[in-house]
């Protein structure tokens, strides 16, 4: 036989095991006050008391089992007990002078329950061994003559029920299966795809908030908290705990079909962020038809939308603005090194005929100091394009980092020594400026934080602090006639990342220029390029470093990487 769901049967099982229990109680009872004394054992009372007792015993034994192991009997086992209280109830009708005594209706609750709890094939065998006992004690007290043979007729119509029982409450239950599988599987499916879109949500790079309409944050996933320096696992947010949140948030409601929101800078972050709303009410929008009516109809559909908007959640989307923009500036670089590519060659070889003749001009003996400081610019600006078209090209032919895990500090001072070591033939560095004044380049390295190391490209590192070193020590020669440059190496204590500080002892960048410095072709020197600090914020990105300007504690210049964790894999 097979079991039917063991979760529908136990909790059926035991409110039979109450009802069998409270009805052999309550005949033993009857039958010991004389309440029922020409209904009740009226035949065989030593029988009916004996069977009364031993029925109620058995069924107190297994409400206990029931009830304190919380055990759950097999088919068998179930069918195993509805037998025995048929043939308990076929002897107490038996010990009450027959179907007459009216006890024969006690059987439909049982073969109803072996219907619900049982296959149809059981129920079926249970509802027979029934009728069957039923007849063979009628057709006993007929054959003995103490009954009458017009019984056979409602023995013949108890059997019917029993069949008629166990077929109707066997197909109900069959249904209430069926539906309680379907809706288990269906509120499973439901909970993967919930779990689904929750794991693709914590995943987006674009951050999700959902606010209650009083302003409290109901949902957020990691990249908001991100974006918006939320904390993490905080019960109780609020859009009022990020001020440029609430102010654009308080803009849309009273503007909802305004021009889209401006780009806002987060504040102790570097972090600037798009912020777009969106209300979640499903209640449809009003469509305008006619022309005339157009200013009633629009102002009535903007007043209930702003009450939808003020009664409903509102799904409010945080892009990175930073990374729309490098993106935008990609595309732009990579058409503009495409281009550059194609007509490279043709650049070239005018611009090396210019410098070679500027070349050939100057190393005539003849030239007053004029004409040579002439020839000066035009080896100066040649070596300028030629390298603002090598920069370009580098950002179009941009080849894969090769992460690899670096020491920080030991890997530094190698390249501070290699660096030094090379700086005298690097013409484009500060070189001809410290040559100029006799003072050879100063580079400390201050460790902030023993065993600082990272996963990163080191050629590309060394591409990026070259050019940050270069400034700085240009910077610096400016503004105090020295070329130096302080590199300080820690961990950050909040997030665990290794960071390097490079700070230089120049005048620092004004504020109206930092949110350009890392734009491309940005400059503030007649003789710069404009792509330094860009490729090098690129190529910190590559790396998923960081690159960024702050003031140090002492309100020195300074250009701040966060290195990637050096256990997280690319």
């Amino acid at each position: 036989m097979t079991s039917p769901s063991v979760d529908i049967n136990y909790p059926l099982l035991k409110i039979y095991a109450y009802y069998r229990t409270g009805l052999s109680c309550l005949l033993l009872a009857m039958f010991g006050s004389s309440l029922a004394p020409k209904i009740l054992g009226t035949y065989v009372p030593e029988l009916f008391l004996y069977t009364a007792l031993a029925y109620a015993v058995l069924s107190i034994l297994t409400l206990l089992i029931l009830w304190q192991r919380h055990y759950s009997p097999t088919n068998e086992q179930i069918f195993v007990i509805l037998f025995i209280d048929i043939v308990a109830l076929v002897l107490l009708i038996h010990a009450s002078g027959g179907l007459n005594s009216g006890l024969g209706f006690l059987l439909l609750v049982t073969t109803a329950t072996g219907g619900i709890c049982l296959t149809a094939q059981a129920s079926n065998v249970l509802a027979a061994l029934g009728t069957l006992l039923v007849l063979t004690q009628t057709l006993y007290l007929i054959q003995e003559g103490d009954g009458d043979s017009r019984n056979l007729f409602a023995a013949g119509t108890l059997g019917t029920m029993l069949f008629a029982c166990s077929l109707l409450f066997n197909y109900l239950s069959n249904k209430l299966r069926l539906s309680s599988a379907e809706a288990a599987s269906q509120a499973e499916h439901a909970a993967r795809l919930q779990q689904m879109a929750q794991m693709i949500v914590e995943r987006m790079q674009t951050g999700i908030v959902v606010a209650a309409p009083t302003g409290k944050v109901e949902f957020i996933n990691q990249s908001a908290t991100r974006l918006l320096n939320w904390p993490m696992n905080n019960p109780a947010m609020e859009l009022s705990d990020v001020v440029e949140l609430e102010a654009q948030y308080q803009h849309w409601q009273a503007n909802p079909h305004g021009t889209k929101t401006p780009d806002v800078k987060v504040a102790h972050t570097n972090n600037e962020v798009r912020l777009r709303f969106a209300d979640l009410s499903t209640e449809p929008q009003p469509t305008q038809r006619h022309e005339p009516q157009r200013t009633q109809a629009h102002k009535r559909q903007g007043s209930q939308q702003q009450a939808r908007q003020q009664a409903s959640e509102t799904l409010i989307f945080v892009e990175d603005a930073r990374s729309l923009h490098r993106e935008a500036q990609s595309l732009k670089l990579a058409s503009l090194g495409r281009l550059t590519a194609s007509i490279a060659h043709e650049i070239r070889n005018p611009l090396g005929s210019i410098s070679h003749a500027g070349q050939l001009l100057a190393e005539s003996p003849n030239l007053d100091p004029a004409d040579r400081r002439l020839t000066e610019i035009i080896d100066t600006n040649a070596k300028r394009v030629n390298q603002i078209i090598e920069n370009v090209l580098q950002l179009s032919r941009r080849r894969p980092t090769k992460p690899e895990p670096i020491q920080l500090k030991p890997w530094l001072q190698q390249f501070i020594d290699d660096y030094l070591e090379l700086l005298p033939k690097n013409e484009s560095s500060a070189t001809a400026g410290t040559a100029a004044h006799k003072c050879p380049p100063a580079i400390s390295i201050i460790e902030l934080d023993k065993d600082s190391h990272t996963r990163i490209d080191t050629s590309q590192l060394a591409q990026v602090l070259t050019n940050l070193i270069d400034n700085g020590l240009r910077h610096s020669l400016q503004a105090t006639g020295k070329p130096q440059v302080t590199l300080k190496l820690g961990i950050d204590s909040v997030t665990e990342l290794p960071f390097l500080l490079v700070i230089d002892e120049g005048k620092g960048i004004p504020d109206t220029s930092l949110s350009h410095i890392f734009e491309p072709f940005y400059t503030t020197e007649a003789t710069g390029s404009g792509l330094g600090l860009y490729l090098s914020k690129e190529l910190c990105e590559a790396n998923h470093a960081s690159l960024n300007y702050i003031k140090d504690t002492y309100n020195k210049s300074c250009f701040r990487i966060d290195f990637a964790h050096p256990n997280r894999m690319f």
